[in-house]
């Protein structure tokens, strides 16, 4: 929420040859645009002149096939004017469309590039306003900011130059309330830029709280918070209302102040000008197309000062976005990989130290080594460093000290992509997709033909629930799996593992939330699929592990048995004391 609070300037040119960027590959067609906006404001400009003409000269000297030539060729004009204008917006939302799709692209590109270490600092939150409603705020500025600005700030020098040119007594009287205009909006920008800073502070302490809220409202709802969290809310939104109505308000004044400005224009245009009229200097013609160039003036005026407020906050939304761009916590691959075309499951770690954060260290000195084939199971208490060894074999972290090798080849010298894919994981929170049942398990892989998916949902025995369904295997997947029970999720997330044929399988805690008969179901399944498989279980339950080649102990980051479940019983150490405990449990139950 400390970013929100921090605008920047309300103009960095660091940041703007940055967006800039990013209409390069459109640069012809904002040339274009470019070109079209000055002569649609040249068209525009021109409309009081034909005013002065008809009065002038065509009135004037009561030349009625000389009216109907003018006012055809202001029809005509205004109609090619129309025409330009359809184009030119059409272009100016086409470019800015065009753009915002790749920058949202390139910032998704490099979330999934970020490493885990990443995600652990920073609220999901966060990030998804990063992706949509701060690329929003670009788009506006790419679609109605650039190009158009130069629309504005043309038809200001196009009316300037009629107006010079036909009469510049007059037209210095017309611009003589202009230091008014920019003192007044000099501080129009000043009190909109702290209340819309208000604004976002305040949105984003709702998004805050409505993220957290409805993400926990079953703890809302169980413990009655339910009012107390309405009245929390409340305060939020009456903040909220109160900071936009003070921009409200700023706007309300600013704009009819303006018009007020430029009344007092059209007030002196008539008394000097009509003064001069009745000298016979200044003709009825004129003074009337400098009443049209004083209100056509005074428009662009105001687009201008609402283009700074979409300036003003879209250097806001690209210091956050370009902050995001610039984090390199990335996991980097080699600079020339070694091949990894297939896999035979070797696993080993050589003296492996490794710390989240600084020197607190999860892992201390931690070897040990799996052989193509086997199953090993990981135990111990809770924070002894088991997960993290998954973490570390996938290389979502790269370690401090030490190797580790797949196949006798370090990980750190193969590319993740071909490491990750011959490596199945199925953890205990399980994380299911939108969409239907086969996506969910073949992931929207290709490769992964329908009867293979088919093949590992009956292979776990999911394939009793999915046939049970209405749409079988096309039913649909609500969000994380919501109106699946833990059960079936877990049973869908082993048919996912299944279905990519893995070398290496890891279950962490994959049996901990299912039910007797479910875990049956596993089980069962965990057997035909170890074989030929090299194999890594971390589970809470002793009894899933008995029958593991090797099982290792730690405790407090280090290994400090390692053994078959006979062995470790015989060694009457930390084993053993966690075997008795949950036997008493067992007992108890």
């Amino acid at each position: 929420m400390h970013e929100e609070e921090i605008l920047g300037k309300a103009y960095d040119g660091t940041l703007m040859r940055r967006l800039l960027h990013y209409l390069r590959p459109y640069q012809w067609y904002v040339l274009l645009g470019i070109a079209l906006s000055m002569v649609v404001s040249g068209l525009e400009a021109v409309r009081p002149y034909f005013t002065k003409i008809a009065v002038d000269v065509n009135i004037k000297n009561h030349d009625a096939h000389g009216l109907l030539v003018t006012a055809l060729m202001f029809l005509g004009v205004m109609t090619l004017r129309g025409i330009l204008q359809y184009f030119n917006s059409y272009l100016v939302q086409w470019i800015g469309q065009r753009t915002i799709f790749d920058l949202r692209m390139e910032i998704f590109r490099h979330l999934q590039n970020l490493s885990l270490k990443f995600y652990d600092k920073n609220p999901i939150g966060r990030l998804i306003t990063r992706v949509t409603n701060d690329v929003e705020v670009l788009n506006e500025m790419f679609s109605s900011g650039i190009v158009m600005v130069f629309s504005d700030v043309f038809m200001i020098i196009g009316i300037l130059w009629f107006m010079f040119s036909m009469n510049w007594q007059l037209a210095l009287v017309s611009l003589s309330v202009l230091p008014f205009l920019f003192y007044g909006t000099f501080l129009f920008r000043k009190k909109a830029r702290e209340a819309y800073r208000d604004v976002r502070i305040q949105i984003a302490k709702i998004n805050t709280f409505m993220q957290e809220h409805i993400t926990g409202m079953i703890v809302d709802q169980i413990f009655n918070r339910e009012k107390k969290a309405y009245d929390q809310f409340d305060r939020l939104n009456a903040a909220h209302r109160n900071a936009n109505i003070r921009s409200v308000f700023y706007y309300a004044v600013f704009y009819p102040s303006v018009d007020i400005i430029g009344a007092v224009a059209i007030g002196l245009i008539i008394w000097y000008a009509g003064g001069r009229a009745l000298e016979g200097k200044v003709t009825i013609g004129t003074i009337m197309a400098f009443l049209q160039f004083n209100e056509m003036f005074w428009r662009p005026i105001r687009d201008l000062s609402e283009k700074y407020n979409i300036m003003q906050t879209a250097m806001a939304s690209s210091e956050r976005i370009f902050k995001l761009l610039d984090d390199k916590t990335i996991i980097h691959d080699s600079n020339t990989p070694s091949p990894l075309p297939s896999v035979k499951g070797k696993i080993e770690f050589r003296n492996v130290w490794f710390a989240y954060n600084d020197e607190n260290w999860v892992l201390k000195n931690v070897s040990f080594t799996i052989q193509p084939g086997e199953t090993a199971a990981f135990v111990g208490h809770t924070g002894a460093g088991k997960t993290t060894i998954i973490s570390l074999l996938s290389r979502f972290y790269d370690i401090q000290k030490g190797e580790i090798l797949v196949d006798d080849l370090n990980i750190k010298d193969l590319r993740k992509e071909d490491l990750r894919k011959h490596i199945a994981v199925v953890l205990q929170d399980v994380f299911l997709f939108s969409g239907d049942i086969k996506g969910n398990i073949s992931l929207g892989n290709k490769k992964i033909p329908f009867e293979h998916v088919r093949a590992a949902a009956q292979f776990v025995g999911v394939d009793q629930f999915i046939e049970a369904m209405p749409r079988k295997y096309d039913e649909e997947v609500k969000e994380r799996g919501a109106t699946l029970s833990v059960g079936q999720k877990q049973l869908l997330s082993f048919a996912r593992a299944l279905a990519y044929n893995p070398k290496i399988l890891v279950l962490d805690e994959a049996t901990s939330s299912v039910d007797t008969e479910t875990e049956l179901l596993i089980q069962s399944a965990i057997k035909k699929l170890l074989t030929g498989r090299s194999s890594i279980v971390i589970a809470h339950r002793l009894s899933t592990i008995q029958n593991a080649d090797k099982i290792i102990v730690m405790h407090k980051g280090e290994i400090r048995e390692t053994g078959t479940h006979q062995e470790l019983l015989a060694l009457g150490g930390i084993y053993f004391k966690l075997y008795q405990l949950q036997y008493r449990e067992q007992e108890v139950n």
